[in-house]
């Protein structure tokens, strides 16, 4: 008796599950779907296995939506997701479809509610702060870090000179991270110097850990997820990252409010500087209103953020680029020629003026961003149904995922060779760009990334350090295409690494 009671009750609450949503289900019935979706999961069973199953699964839904009017529809369990490439239709849904989408809650765990991630009403107030402290001189001045940085990031690399092939990565990684710290938060934590830095260490953990959150569901209950190993390294690296970046906070607290401009003493951990520029944490205690201004709690959001952000996305743009740069040797001498121009035999850092004079460089960037974007995937909440510019209505209540991956790569907009690397693309005469969201590799809209022009100034700084006096070795590509397998660690990844011999320039001037 008692089950049957609890079979009508299931059917009850189903039915009025369904008659609720039930615009939902009859706009859904109008998008293309995979043919390998299956009933009630979806597509969950195809986003359940590693990071490179995820990749490739949602490569082949941008690729099925470029077919289609450009989206098709995922059911992950009950909830809906419209995956998107046509870039009329994102520039509305990202101008429109503010709120993030609810998967960034595991994000929220580590950095609260800094800019990115944070709700409208609260990235609305915060914003208004951050923007101030992303002008171009305030960023432009950071450069002097940036090649400071760069010198170390030479070093390590000299050393690691020879016949044999290394990952970039965590050589790479270390400089982000040391540009970044020192730029967000004033202190020199010598990750470069530190293989086994607990900050990056516990940085990378904890993408890698939120990453299998989003698409394994059985990680996503908060009491589930406690039952799993993963849990207690992830609360670990939590507290690593907080503590770190809560005594920050307290002891630049404690120098502006005794006004002393001499430099604390070090410690094993970092090493607080005298503040000759100003670091965004200086920015954002001045900006938000001083002692009366952000919380602790809001600058560490803040401060975490920026850090969380350019560390990653720096470091996956440098290490494609540099990759690319091994493939395609005769795009890697063109560019150190425009190098050699403006350097010519001297031996002096670079300064804002190199990076805005060597074109080649930009465009170099710019395509290796267009096919290897850092975020190839945005996703928003639709709170209220919306018509798109293909006539496509979104219901209340799913998902938008912004394939930022698959809009860099649409025939119908780059043309048939969208998937070769090509830096003369961006050439003047050629690049021809029809719509604002068809390149977005730090996002569109007024939730952008307001940290791109930052970013892209460490980038060429440290790549025109790096090949001022290494030429860079990789195993050449039989075409213009790369081939790269790829993976989604939050940010964009290569699978097998980033695998290069460097050979020193023998005529270097920068010893």
């Amino acid at each position: 008796m008692i089950l049957w009671l609890l079979l009508v009750v299931l059917v009850l609450w189903t039915a009025q599950f369904r008659f609720r949503r039930r615009r939902m289900y009859k706009l859904a019935s109008k998008v293309s779907h995979p043919k390998d979706e299956l009933p009630f999961i979806g597509i969950a069973h195809k986003l359940s296995g590693n990071t490179e199953d995820i990749m490739t699964n949602l490569t082949k839904f941008s690729y099925e939506a470029m077919e289609t009017n450009g989206v098709t529809r995922g059911w992950l369990n009950h909830i809906l997701y419209l995956l998107m490439v046509n870039p009329m239709d994102l520039e509305v849904v990202l101008k429109t479809c503010m709120e993030k989408d609810d998967l960034h809650r595991f994000i929220r765990k580590i950095i609260g509610y800094g800019g990115i991630f944070a709700p409208v009403p609260i990235w609305r107030r915060r914003r208004k702060i951050l923007l101030p402290a992303f002008s171009p001189k305030i960023v432009e001045g950071f450069v002097e870090v940036f090649s400071e940085q760069s010198q170390i990031i030479k070093k390590k690399l000299e050393s690691a000179c020879g016949p044999e092939a290394f990952n970039l990565w965590p050589i790479v990684s270390a400089y982000s991270l040391d540009s970044v710290c020192e730029t967000a938060m004033g202190v020199k934590v010598k990750a470069q110097m530190n293989s086994n830095s607990p900050f990056l260490t516990c940085l990378a953990n904890l993408l890698n850990i939120i990453c299998e959150r989003i698409f394994h569901l059985w990680l996503q209950p908060e009491w589930l997820f406690r039952l799993f190993p993963q849990y207690n390294e992830h609360q670990r690296c939590i507290h690593t990252l907080h503590d770190f970046t809560d005594e920050v906070i307290r002891r630049k607290r404690d120098e502006i409010k005794n006004e002393k401009q001499s430099q604390p003493e070090s410690d094993s951990q970092f090493d607080l500087g005298n503040y000759k520029r100003k670091s965004f944490l200086d920015l954002l205690i001045s900006l938000s209103g001083g002692e009366n201004g952000y919380t602790d709690l809001e600058l560490r959001e803040e401060i975490l953020t920026l850090t969380v952000a350019g560390t990653d996305t720096s470091t996956v743009a440098m290490c494609f680029t540099l990759v690319l740069l091994g493939k395609y040797p005769e795009i890697q001498e063109k560019l150190y020629q425009e190098i050699k121009e403006v350097f010519g035999e001297s031996n002096r850092p670079v300064v804002i003026g190199d990076i805005r004079s060597m074109k080649y460089l930009d465009r170099v960037v710019k395509e290796t961003l267009r096919l290897f974007p850092p975020v190839p995937f945005v996703i928003r909440k639709v709170e209220t149904e919306i018509t798109l510019p293909s006539g496509l209505m979104c219901p209340s209540g799913s998902g938008i995922v912004v394939s930022i991956i698959g809009a860099h790569r649409d025939p119908k907009y780059w043309g048939p060779d969208a998937e070769h690397f090509d830096p003369d693309r961006f050439l003047p005469e050629r690049f021809n760009l029809q719509h604002a969201c068809s390149y977005m590799p730090f996002s569109n809209g007024p939730r952008n990334c307001v940290g791109y022009q930052y970013a892209l100034i460490s980038i060429k700084t440290v790549l025109t350090t790096i090949l001022r006096n290494f030429k860079v070795i990789g195993e050449p590509e039989k075409g213009p295409i790369p081939n790269i397998r790829l993976k989604l660690d939050i940010m964009l990844k290569a699978v097998e690494g980033y695998h290069v011999k460097m050979e020193k320039r023998k005529t270097s001037t920068m010893d």
